[in-house]
């Protein structure tokens, strides 16, 4: 069973105040040191991704299950473009896109990601040790 953290509709002009209520509940919830810095670092690129790919706007919730902190994310845009959520690689030095997704999958746990033209949902978990 899981328990609910947080839900939230965000837009631009309101990611700071998300990733500040992240950071305040995922400390709440244990995360600390490096793994909280890691984790809050993600959401914030995966909300910016969802106010700039995504359709200006999106909802976040976040969710503690089996000793992991769960965020998902999720917008309403055209989906991702084909062949970017299986590249794996990391972003060339210049390159301005797709270094939120790949910070994403190094920094937490098991990250899904499901694109379609009504919208893109990335979710993922905290790393704990």
């Amino acid at each position: 069973m899981h328990r609910q953290v947080l839900c939230a509709s965000f837009a631009r002009g309101r990611i700071t105040c998300l990733r500040r209520a992240v950071a305040e509940h995922a400390a709440y919830e244990g995360l600390t040191g490096r793994h909280l810095e890691d984790f809050v670092l993600a959401v914030n690129e995966i909300i910016t991704n969802a106010v700039v790919h995504g359709g200006g706007h999106g909802r976040l919730r976040l969710w503690s299950h089996d000793g992991r902190l769960w965020c998902e994310v999720t917008d309403e845009g055209p989906g991702m473009p084909p062949g970017w959520m299986s590249d794996l690689r990391p972003p060339t030095g210049y390159a301005f896109r797709g270094r939120g997704l790949w910070l994403t999958r190094m920094l937490c746990d098991h990250i899904t990601i499901v694109s379609g033209p009504r919208g893109t949902t990335v979710t993922f978990a905290a790393v704990r040790e």
